[in-house]
This record gives C-alpha cells, sequence and structure tokens, in this order.
C-alpha cells in the first residue's frame, strides 16, 4: 500500500486546496495586505476558482449570502481583518437569520500581535468574539497545519444541524508559513440528530385525527417542497409561507396561501404543523385568540419552545422526518373529501381585500410573468418589496430571496448579484428602492467587470419612503432625515458601462425587463419613478 507522504506549502496554500477539497469553485472576496499568501495561492491555483472581486466588503459578503441561499450549498466569502470584517458583518447577521451556509474566511494580524494593543493594521479587539457573535461556530488556525482540520469542521458545522454561517480567522504569518501539511484527512461527515420514532407517531396520530389541520413552512422545509407538497394533498391542509417560506407550496395551488390570507383558518384549525418555522407572528399574535395543538418539526432542538410549548415535537430535518410521518399518517389519515372550494374562496377573498395595493401589485404581475416558471425574485425594503411578501405568487423553492426578519436595508441588489452567479441559466430580478440601492451601488462595477447580467428594477422617489410614510402617519408629520438627493441614475449606471432603462408605465416596465433579460454579459437597471404608494401596515 502506497501512503501519502505531507506535501510542504504554505498556510495560503494550504487554506486554498482544503476549500478545492470541499468542492468550492466560487470565491468572493477583497485581497489586501493581511491576505497576500492566500491570493497568492488562489493565482497559483486560479484554474480551480473563480474569484470575484468585489468594491466593499459588505458587497463580497452578500454575494456570498445570494449565492449560498440560492444554490443552498456552502459558499466563501474572504475580507481583510478589522474594517473589512466589520463592513461584512450586516450581511454575516442577515446570513444568520437566514440560515445560510456562508463561510466567512477572514485575515488577522500577526499572531505575536493579537491582543496586544500595538496599534498594527487593522486590528481591533477580540474580532474572533466579534466574529463569534455572528455565526454559529468560529475559530482561528494558529499553525498552518491546522488550517485544514479546521476548514473541515466549518464545513461540518455549516451543514450539520441547523445550518448557519461560520468564520474562520487565519493570522497573515500562520497564511504565509511553509510547513508539511496533510490534505489527505478524510472530510467529516454532516452529523444529524437521531429520528424520534415515537414522536413522529404522536405527529401522525395527531394530524391524522386533525378536522382542520393547518401547515406553516419557513426556510428549514425549503429543500422538502415536495414531501410537503405531497402531505398537504394528503390532509387537505392549507400551506402557508412568508417571507422565508415562500415557494415551498406552489401558489397556484388553492392549497398554498400568504400568510395574512390564513389568519382566519387559524382560528378555526385543531392542529396546526410547523416545518422549519417559527410561525413568529401567529405564535406572538393569532395564539392569544386562539390556541390549537402544534406540532413542530425542526433540526434546532432550541426552536421548539420558542413562544410556546408544542404538543408534538420532532428534532429533525424535514427531508428526514416528512417520509416517516407520511408513512405512518397512512394508518392514522381521516378520509378527506377536497377544500379547493372553500381554500379558493379564502384566496379570492385575500385577493378583494388586498387589491388595495396598487400600484404595487401590477408590478409585481409583471415580473411575476416575465420571470417565467423558475425565475429568481430578490425582495428589497422597499413598498413593492413589502407587498411581494404577502402578495407576490412563488411557485418553486428557493425562488424568493428574502432578508427575513433582519430587515437589512440594502441588501437586495449585491445578495441578488450573488443568486445571479449561482444561477447563471436562471432569469433573476432584483427590485430595489433608490435609499437602498445606494448602499452598494458600486457592486455595479463588480457585475459589469465579471459580466453579471442581473436586471435590477429601481423604484425612485427620492426618499426613504418607508420610513417617511411612517412619520407622515403615526408621528403627525414629523418628516425628517428621510427626503434625498439623487444622482441621475440613467447617467450613473451607463458611466458603469451597464444598461440603464426608464419606465414610466407598466408598459414601459414589461417591455424594459425583456429586454434586460435578453441582454447576456452586462447588468441592467430599469428606473421606475412614481410618488407614493400604499403602505402594507394596513395588513399586519
Amino acid at each position: 500500500m502506497t501512503t501519502k507522504m505531507p506535501t510542504t506549502m504554505t498556510g495560503g496554500e494550504a487554506a486554498v486546496l482544503s476549500l478545492h477539497k470541499h468542492g468550492v469553485e466560487t470565491v468572493f472576496g477583497l485581497p489586501g495586505v493581511q491576505n497576500d499568501w492566500l491570493y497568492n495561492a488562489f493565482y497559483d491555483h486560479r484554474e480551480k476558482f473563480r474569484i470575484i472581486h468585489t468594491r466593499h466588503e459588505q458587497g463580497a459578503a452578500y454575494m456570498g449570502l445570494g449565492h449560498a441561499l440560492a444554490s443552498d450549498a456552502p459558499t466563501v466569502f474572504n475580507v481583510v481583518p478589522g474594517p473589512g470584517l466589520l463592513n461584512a458583518s450586516a450581511a454575516m447577521s442577515t446570513a444568520y437569520a437566514l440560515n445560510a451556509k456562508l463561510f466567512c474566511l477572514t485575515g488577522q494580524i500577526n499572531s505575536r500581535a493579537i491582543g496586544k494593543d500595538w496599534g498594527e493594521l487593522h486590528e481591533i479587539n477580540d474580532q474572533l468574539e466579534i466574529i463569534r457573535t455572528l455565526t454559529k461556530w468560529a475559530g482561528r488556525a494558529r499553525a498552518p497545519a491546522e488550517i485544514p482540520a479546521m476548514i473541515g469542521e466549518g464545513f461540518a458545522q455549516m451543514t450539520s444541524g441547523r445550518p448557519r454561517p461560520v468564520g474562520l480567522e487565519i493570522p497573515m504569518d500562520v497564511l504565509a508559513a511553509e510547513t508539511e501539511i496533510d490534505l489527505d484527512a478524510p472530510l467529516s461527515a454532516p452529523a444529524e440528530p437521531a429520528l424520534d420514532e415515537d414522536a413522529v407517531e404522536a405527529a401522525a396520530k395527531l394530524l391524522g385525527g386533525a378536522q382542520a389541520p393547518l401547515i406553516f413552512v419557513g426556510s428549514g422545509a425549503q429543500g422538502a417542497s415536495a414531501l410537503v407538497r405531497r402531505l398537504a394533498e394528503e390532509l387537505q391542509a392549507p400551506v402557508v409561507g412568508y417571507r422565508t417560506g415562500m415557494g415551498v407550496a406552489d401558489a397556484r395551488s388553492y392549497l398554498s396561501l400568504h400568510q395574512p390570507a390564513a389568519k382566519e383558518l387559524w382560528g378555526k384549525a385543531d392542529v396546526v404543523l410547523a416545518i422549519g418555522s417559527n410561525m413568529r407572528v401567529p405564535a406572538r399574535k393569532w395564539i392569544k385568540a386562539h390556541a390549537p395543538q402544534i406540532i413542530r418539526i425542526d433540526v434546532d432542538p432550541d426552536s421548539h419552545e420558542k413562544f410556546f410549548t408544542p404538543a408534538v415535537a420532532v428534532t429533525a430535518r424535514a427531508e428526514r422526518a416528512l417520509p416517516e410521518l407520511l408513512t405512518r399518517l397512512e394508518r392514522h389519515n381521516s378520509v378527506r373529501a377536497s377544500r379547493e372550494e372553500e381554500l379558493l374562496e379564502v384566496k379570492a377573498a385575500w385577493a378583494k381585500r388586498s387589491a388595495v395595493l396598487e400600484p404595487q401589485i401590477t408590478y409585481l404581475n409583471i415580473i411575476r410573468e416575465e420571470l417565467g416558471e423558475d425565475g429568481i425574485f430578490v425582495d428589497e425594503l422597499t413598498q413593492v418589496g413589502f407587498a411581494s411578501r404577502i402578495v407576490y405568487p412563488v411557485y418553486n423553492p428557493r425562488t424568493f430571496i428574502s432578508t427575513g426578519y433582519q430587515g437589512t436595508l440594502g441588501y437586495g441588489f449585491p445578495t441578488a448579484l450573488g443568486v445571479k452567479v449561482a444561477k447563471p441559466d436562471t432569469p433573476v430580478i432584483s427590485i430595489t428602492g433608490d435609499g437602498g440601492f445606494m448602499f452598494a451601488v458600486q457592486e455595479l462595477a463588480t457585475a459589469v467587470q465579471h459580466k453579471i447580467p442581473l436586471v435590477t428594477v429601481l423604484f425612485n422617489n427620492n426618499r426613504y419612503g418607508n420610513v417617511q410614510q411612517m412619520q407622515k402617519a403615526n408621528y403627525g408629520g414629523r418628516v425628517i432625515a428621510t427626503d434625498l438627493v439623487n444622482p441621475d441614475f440613467q447617467k450613473m449606471v451607463e458611466s458603469y458601462g451597464a444598461q440603464a432603462l426608464m419606465a414610466k408605465t407598466p408598459h414601459e416596465l414589461r417591455a424594459a425587463i425583456r429586454r434586460g433579460l435578453a441582454t447576456s454579459d452586462v447588468p441592467t437597471v430599469i428606473e421606475v419613478p412614481f410618488d407614493e404608494m400604499p403602505s402594507v401596515d394596513q395588513f399586519r
């Protein structure tokens, strides 16, 4: 038997080859002095990677986030320490909120200077502790030989249990040092909790006897869409998704409901099944008026007792628990008549009630039609974005990308660029407002340089519109710090080398979207000027 011997290499090369071993092909990042030896190694192995360098660290992290959400694959971004990491922190907090498999690979100052307060370039206090507040797991490599195992641990953490971002910092001297490195250690298999079959049996009995069951889904159900849809059919149970749960059920099905439409059904439900979802609104508000028996399926055991104590708790990934639940349900399920007529009436009532959200609905319908079956929509903190969460029809999993509860203004455009990198052959549309767009407008240069043909619809009313709307409606018209002076977006977009289009009517928007989606080598920004739109707050 031939045994492979360790190879002499730098810490930077150990990191790069370890990423390659874990299947990483795309890295988002910015080089800098603390990461010189990492990028030297990327150069030496450049045939293995696509390095997308951005114009700001937040852009690198948000693009990594979008790539991770669209692909459901671990995604790596790299930044320098100190201010570079802090610039990326909003994206990391968003990744944490969205259960994204995002790997933050950050540089660090020289090992001997850490914690000494010597005023080293990019030195900050307790960087590792800062990373820990934003991640599921964080570590520091203290020697080159530790790097492969620590990268492996990061990937194992991302893909075990509840997926969330991880972080690894590697000091600059560790990246530069040469030593013998063993890259052939076996990869860690993701850990998965044992399935409690008694709990699954109890859930099957409870659901099987339910007269008016209801299903809520979140991001933890995105990988089990087909199973959820089958379960809904068996139970004739409506499936409710909000933000991260949209697309698990096909919006065209009578069994798929937006969250506000389900409030009346909650009041009649005897059993509610939550799959990979905390059901924040029902669990904190609706439950006060009516408390059905609740079953929770979640891979994170700490989620079970949030907001309430469930009747049954199953700790498992939905992909693991639902096949067993469906099998056992066959023995317990009641004979059920179709609820199609009833639920179509519920959907129609919601459509009539929400019809006041114009022009948002018209814009969203055009986007939906032009995206086609599998097109991906990326929302933003705009009136059109807020409306999308309660009226936009989503057909398939991972085709509605949202900021979730974190609500990070300006995340949408750079995140959508990462989505498009992950899904280059799929139509992707980002919506944004003029306020949020300017948070990361410089990434237009990244999109042009790396030929990322994202289509962005920019709704421009020259203000932080949502905040100003609240100032007027809730605070007696105390309008302050919400009016904006914007550039000429048409000239600015063209100056980057991107395609700038204007749409002043819905018809013009449709034509502009078609033109943008047909453009394969540069990004497109479609400006839509407007004044006021009705607030979605009336439906909260």
